[in-house]
């Protein structure tokens, strides 16, 4: 598996820390607001983030999350046409600068969701918090239903780009995975439905996310998934919570509700050798609010992710010893 870790486009700290704990993979948001330059759909800040990564010894393995607006392909809205061709400019881009993998959402109206990230996790550490109950309820403006839609009709346009340009499309579960937030619609909040997207196509361009901890909010066996959706999992997630469904928080990754080993099992069974990268690791002191993004928290589970690798990695020889 290819360690990873979603750093900046500008260089920081967090890129030397990176390469000093053994990350080798970056993942980047190409966001005009966060990069200075144009959309993706241009090539230049393509090219200028595979260089910078480079430069200190990353590989740039993909980008995630929305770097266009991507609210008229969600919604349907007139212009939606004028919008997918800047995505599929942007698809042509990644396979000519050679960025393999691209993680993509479709939460529409409201994306990643949290109702409080100041909850006390183990120690003081402070971590993030959804509770249904604290959702203020809105008048539907779209329906699960509308969203699917628009995402068969997206990804019937885009997936064809794709694979033509050699780019793997890994599609991120809604999060939380909710059929109805603040009147937006979600599909993507269980394991059918992430059967009936890829259904939609047997392109090798066309898989998922794994984003561990939403299998588990969604009240899935985790494990079994693994091993049935195989090779269609471009990247790992790997994050834990407690609770489920309705309320969960986010939790380190050795106290969660979940045995990390187990799935670390499942992926080396599979023979998972992509990107994997830790998420929503709680605030340490210092950091302030529990953003799932601060750099403490993510420096302990990189660490407990190569830990739970070495183990699997020594099981494996001595099971082989046996034989």
């Amino acid at each position: 598996m290819k360690i990873s870790m979603f750093l900046p486009f500008h260089p920081d700290s967090r890129w030397e820390i990176a390469r000093q704990i053994g990350v080798t993979h970056a993942i980047v948001k190409l966001a005009p607001d966060l990069t200075g330059y144009d959309a993706p759909d241009k090539i230049e800040v393509l090219v200028e983030a595979k260089r910078r990564f480079a430069k200190a010894g990353l590989i740039l393995e993909g980008l995630e999350g929305d770097a266009m607006d991507m609210s008229r392909i969600k919604l349907g809205l007139p212009g939606r046409e004028e919008d997918i061709e800047k995505y599929q400019a942007m698809l042509r881009n990644m396979g000519e600068v050679g960025i393999p993998l691209l993680c993509y959402n479709f939460m529409a109206g409201i994306g990643w969701y949290r109702t409080r990230t100041d909850v006390s996790e183990r120690g003081g550490a402070l971590t993030s918090e959804f509770d249904l109950a604290d959702v203020p309820s809105e008048a539907v403006r779209i329906t699960p239903e509308a969203v699917w839609e628009n995402y068969r009709y997206f990804i019937q346009r885009v997936l064809p780009v794709a694979e033509a340009s050699g780019v793997r499309m890994g599609l991120h579960p809604d999060d939380p995975p909710i059929p109805m937030l603040q009147g937006y619609g979600r599909f993507l909040t269980s394991a059918e439905g992430f059967r009936r997207a890829m259904a939609l196509s047997e392109s090798p361009s066309h898989g998922i996310t794994f984003c561990q901890a939403n299998f588990f909010a969604m009240g899935e066996d985790v494990p079994s998934l693994i091993r049935e959706w195989g090779k269609r999992i471009f990247f790992v997630h790997f994050r834990d919570i407690r609770g489920a469904g309705n309320h969960f928080v986010e939790a380190f990754h050795d106290n969660g509700d979940h045995d990390m080993a187990d799935l670390i099992r499942a992926y080396r069974e599979i023979g998972f050798d992509g990107p994997i990268r830790t998420d929503h690791a709680p605030s340490l002191a210092g950091e302030g609010a529990g953003s799932g993004y601060e750099m403490m928290g993510h420096i302990f589970a990189i660490g407990y992710l190569k830990g739970l690798l070495a183990a699997e990695d020594s099981r494996e020889r001595n099971t082989s010893c046996r034989k």
